[in-house]
């Protein structure tokens, strides 16, 4: 057996669209026992903190899977995009949901939203040296809302759970902790 705890005996794809792959694979453990691993294969992408001293730019969209209306930092990947520098992909998912661009982008982490059932991960990217432009929306962000907050209305409202996207607290845990905020 190889030195991975758990071997792919073979692997199919189950279901597919543009946007990801529900895989299902059969496996085999260490004591020689079989199992099935279903999990979804999709594209990495990047979250975007866009800070301008005390002040964070967020994005407000509905979120079908929850049916609810979420702020939370800009985020996205490019389709297609396996290639594509993630510091790009920032920039252009930054300039294309806010109009924002940035005079520096720093890649400040890389994050895992739920390694138990996908193989996507994240990058995180501190945006500053802002400057305002127009928003270049894909025809699926027809709904996004765009504003400035206080990064102290931000931390509030990371507090009292009205944002509650994961990716975004976590993002601001990695930029406190690392003291970029």
């Amino acid at each position: 057996m190889s030195d991975d705890d758990i071997r792919t005996l073979s692997s199919r794809v189950v279901y597919e669209n543009r946007w990801m792959k529900v895989r299902e694979d059969k496996t085999l453990l260490r004591d020689g026992s079989e199992g099935l691993y279903g999990f979804v294969d999709k594209p990495d992408f990047v979250i975007i903190a866009p800070i301008d001293g005390d002040r964070v730019h967020l994005v407000q969209q509905f979120r079908y899977p929850i049916h609810s209306r979420q702020w939370e930092f800009p985020q996205g990947s490019v389709e297609g995009g396996a290639t594509a520098d993630p510091a790009d992909v920032a920039r252009t998912e930054l300039e294309e949901e806010t109009g924002l661009t940035a005079g520096t982008v720093v890649e400040v982490g890389r994050l895992f939203p739920l390694y138990g059932t996908i193989n996507q991960c994240y990058r995180i990217f501190l945006a500053t040296g802002l400057s305002a432009g127009t928003a270049h929306r894909e025809i699926t962000e027809q709904d996004l809302v765009s504003r400035w907050f206080a990064l102290s209305e931000f931390e509030e409202m990371i507090k009292d759970g009205t944002i509650c996207d994961a990716g975004t607290v976590a993002t601001f845990g990695m930029l406190k902790i690392k003291g970029l905020v």
